[in-house]
């Protein structure tokens, strides 16, 4: 907590000439490199945005969504069945998620999550399109993006601006906001068109979140969440 609290840990990072100047080998700490949130962080963030995450500390594993058949496939004769946790439990930190060795999570594994099977110093890196197909499909982040939906839905300014600084932690520019204007107008208009897909998006992000609210509009709003949590500033520690 100390660290991440310090001036040093929460100065911006941007390279600039003068800092050059004044410090070429970095002995003040005032510059590092830029990389991906790793795989937990990534949900937990996501999960904290869409305003799901259950900060509860200890207790039992739980079982968050995952693809179905994972287990069955490689149970001996598939008695193993993997279900999901009811209710809350599964907005729980990605520490807390059960692990089968011979099923690691599959969220996990594809961004560079280790099996656990060896000791693992040093995780790697790697960017490969499963990645982006999961982030946008994803039960987990379609869930949260439904989440961060609502809240943009419901918020008293504007939501557009509300779930930029949620996301990315800074204010939008202008121009940022126009193209997530046209971009939200667009998915309205589309699902007002199509509103079964509407309905069906919302039924299957999250159910308990559409009561009472309008499909379009919050399927709408969940697409646009969605691409915020998308991008590479939301994904990416500076």
């Amino acid at each position: 907590k100390l660290i991440v609290m310090s001036a040093t840990f929460r100065q911006s990072s941007d390279f600039t000439p003068e800092l050059s100047a004044q410090d070429r080998e970095n002995r003040l700490l005032a510059r590092g490199p830029r990389f991906r949130l790793p795989a937990e962080f990534l949900r937990d963030q996501a999960l904290a945005v869409g305003g799901l995450l259950i900060e509860q500390i200890g207790g039992p594993s739980v079982k968050p969504y995952q693809p179905p058949g994972l287990w069955e496939a490689v149970s001996y004769n598939g008695e193993a069945v993997y279900r999901p946790d009811e209710g809350t439990s599964r907005h729980r930190r990605g520490l807390y998620t059960f692990w089968k060795r011979q099923s690691p999570p599959p969220d996990i594994l594809t961004f560079d999550g280790p099996t656990r099977e060896t000791c693992s110093v040093r995780r790697q890196r790697t960017n490969t399109p499963l990645q982006a197909l999961l982030m946008m499909n994803d039960a987990n982040y379609l869930e949260a993006a439904s989440g961060l939906g609502r809240r943009m839905m419901q918020s008293k300014a504007d939501g557009l601006r509300y779930g930029f600084r949620l996301a990315t932690g800074r204010e939008p520019k202008a121009a940022e906001v126009a193209e997530l204007r046209k971009y939200h107008d667009e998915q309205r208009e589309a699902f007002r068109a199509k509103p079964d897909s509407a309905l069906a998006l919302v039924k299957s992000a999250a159910p308990s979140v559409a009561q009472g609210l309008d499909a379009c509009e919050l399927a709408a709003w969940t697409m646009t969440a969605s691409l915020l949590l998308n991008l590479d500033e939301t994904q990416t520690q500076h």
